[in-house]
This record gives structure tokens, sequence and C-alpha cells, in this order.
């Protein structure tokens, strides 16, 4: 099980790959293997979001809802976060 910053920067790398990917793959839309690489990248990504939200709650608000209340605004805001 990986610490909230650690998640937060593997959150962020992947994030950040599959953001160069998509920029190929809106000029390269029939490259199998980039495809690929990008599926498999966001479903990384949702199992790290899914094991941070799990811990420490939404890290997007359009992950936001929770069951009984709504949940967004129970944890630290992004400015509140630790230096």
């Amino acid at each position: 099980m990986m610490n909230k910053r650690a998640l937060e920067r593997e959150i962020a790398r992947v994030s950040f790959t599959m953001d160069e990917l998509r920029l190929f793959l809106d000029t390269h839309p029939c490259d199998k293997e980039a495809l690929s690489a990008f599926r498999e990248l966001r479903k990384k990504r949702e199992k790290l979001l899914e094991s941070y939200e799990s811990q420490f709650g939404p890290m997007e608000a359009y992950r936001a809802g929770g069951t009984d209340k709504w949940n967004w605004v129970q944890t630290a805001w992004p400015w509140e976060k630790e230096c």
C-alpha cells in the first residue's frame, strides 16, 4: 500500500503519460501500440484512483458523491495540503 504522497505522484505520472499518448493518438489514430498503451494506462489510473479514494477520499470533484452525504468537502482542499 502506498502512502498519500506516493499515490499522488503515481497518479500524476500516469495521467501525464496518458495526456502525451492522447496527443499522439490525435495525429496517429490507427497506431495500435499507442492505443493499447493508452487503454492499459487508463486501467492503471482507475485502480490508483480507487486506491487513493478508499484511503483519503475523492481526488477530483467529478468522482465525489458518497452514499449518504456529499463527500467532496470532507478532505483538505488542494491549497490546504501539506507543503
